[in-house]
């Protein structure tokens, strides 16, 4: 039993790597790499026409960069075990284009219940994995529908809704953003442990840089990913 079983196995990988997968999941993620050397490149002409200066882009760049460490070492994670469950190609294809490691981790477990199995049982064959991508592939589509239709109007929105005063729109924006960041945070801080140690190490941790960023200026671009990784460091520490 347990030689047909990894027989089975290997058959299921053989198929979730195959070289045509590859090949699809090559294209997907170079157009979002060409997404984002086009909106680099846009962000640039623009500032240039605006005459913003070209050294605080390069900082606001290098600190982007800096701050996606943090999140990509998680992803990275979620990755490696996904691969031995859906196969390498569409866990590089997934989380290149949504980055969401959560959200496809979970949208895989729900399509091979939805197909009746356990996600990495024993009984997870070709047609459960199958299912498991469709729902993957499924779920990121909302999203993409959403932003396509209505990210140019945002913008009108938030603007109506500060009604006019700059001041209030400041305040509204940064409100708005911590209330997301707190929304998204919540759930590991009411689960405690080490979760519950991480939010509070990172956020310990950015005070810390910020403060420190006051007699060292170019520390503060990478403030942001520096906490980043002192709260991954003592969630490990607590586990």
């Amino acid at each position: 039993r347990q030689r047909s079983t990894d027989s089975m196995n290997e058959q299921l990988m053989e198929i979730a790597n195959h070289r045509n997968l590859w090949l699809i999941a090559l294209f997907v993620v170079s157009v979002v790499a060409l997404q984002a050397v086009l909106y680099i490149r846009l962000a640039f002409s623009t500032a240039r026409r605006i005459g913003f200066e070209r050294n605080k882009c390069m900082k606001a760049l290098r600190a982007g960069a800096t701050s996606a460490v943090g999140p990509s070492f998680a992803i990275l994670i979620v990755m490696v075990g996904m691969i031995s469950m859906v196969g390498a190609p569409i866990s590089w294809l997934r989380l290149s284009v949504i980055g969401a490691a959560p959200t496809e981790l979970t949208a895989a477990t729900v399509g091979a219940g939805a197909y009746g199995v356990e996600f990495g049982s024993l009984e997870y064959d070709l047609m459960a994995m199958a299912t498991s991508w469709w729902t993957m592939s499924v779920n990121g589509i909302g999203w993409l529908v959403v932003v396509g239709l209505l990210a140019h109007r945002l913008e009108k929105a938030r603007e109506r809704a500060g009604g006019g005063d700059l001041k209030w729109l400041a305040v509204l924006s940064g409100a708005a953003m911590l209330g997301c960041f707190a929304f998204l945070n919540s759930r590991s801080i009411m689960a405690g442990g080490g979760k519950l140690t991480s939010a509070i190490a990172g956020g310990l941790a950015m005070v810390f840089f910020l403060s420190l960023s006051k007699r060292l200026p170019w520390l503060k671009e990478y403030s942001l990913g520096l906490a980043m990784v002192a709260g991954m460091a003592f969630a490990m520490l607590w586990s």
